[in-house]
């Protein structure tokens, strides 16, 4: 459910979490989006940092330079003043993928679990347009909506001590990528040559929350040629606007 009117919670004396609804919701989300980058654009004074999750927007804030109050009707100003004309345009980022085999050992659990081939999983997963709708869990990684209940599959029963930088997994009804090697217990159906988080590059994440995704099948051999150029740094990411 989308809220009528958003609701201000304490996030202690520096921050503040403003929630658009309570669900998973597109509208609630590009809400969240819309907030996000009118307070960017305004740069007030005081304010810190706004952190996107799915519903709702968590603002950091200086007490010594703006109340809390003062931050809430400076927030209620900015959406009462932009609308969704104003809306800059988003952009969409092509994350190529080798799926299955060596890259996606559970493609086939996914296949059968939702008795599909694992042809026609990679055709659903990568036919797909996405929304990043936050990051989270680790630096870096995208939670997306759009997955087609389809291929939807629960996580595994036993997580996997080591998954590596780059996979792309399925948990129920989400698709996301594991920025850094890392425990977990999503289904891995694919994996990405593209660095999603480098802390010395700027900005660090490759993806950022309010934009959309599209994912490109590549084979084993394209995999390893992007990667060499990924780690020399000559490969040019591909990416446009779309509204």
């Amino acid at each position: 459910m989308i809220y009528d009117e958003p609701r201000f919670l304490s996030g202690g004396d520096r921050a503040v979490f403003i929630e658009f609804g309570n669900s998973i919701d597109p509208e609630a989300n590009q809400r969240v989006t819309d907030l996000k980058r009118a307070l960017e654009a305004a740069d007030i004074p005081g304010v810190v940092e706004s952190v996107p999750t799915y519903r709702s927007l968590l603002v950091y804030f200086e007490p010594q330079r703006i109340s809390a109050a003062e931050l809430r009707e400076t927030i209620h100003h900015l959406r009462r003043s932009t609308t969704v004309h104003e809306r800059p345009k988003r952009k969409l980022v092509e994350i190529l993928v080798a799926y299955g085999g060596e890259f996606g050992p559970d493609l086939e659990v996914v296949a059968r679990h939702n008795n599909l081939s694992p042809e026609e999983v990679v055709r659903i997963h990568s036919g797909a347009r996405y929304s990043i709708y936050m990051l989270g869990f680790m630096p870096g990684f995208p939670y997306l909506g759009g997955l087609s209940p389809k291929i939807a599959t629960p996580r595994k029963a036993t997580p996997r001590l080591k998954i590596p930088a780059g996979s792309v997994g399925i948990a129920g009804n989400q698709t996301g990528i594991y920025p850094t090697e890392s425990p977990g217990g999503w289904q891995i159906i694919g994996r990405t040559p593209l660095k999603l988080f480098e802390p010395t590059r700027e900005p660090p994440a490759l993806l950022s929350a309010g934009d959309y995704l599209t994912f490109v099948r590549i084979t084993p051999e394209e995999f390893t040629a992007i990667e060499k150029t990924v780690q020399n740094g000559t490969y040019q990411l591909t990416a446009r606007f779309i509204e």
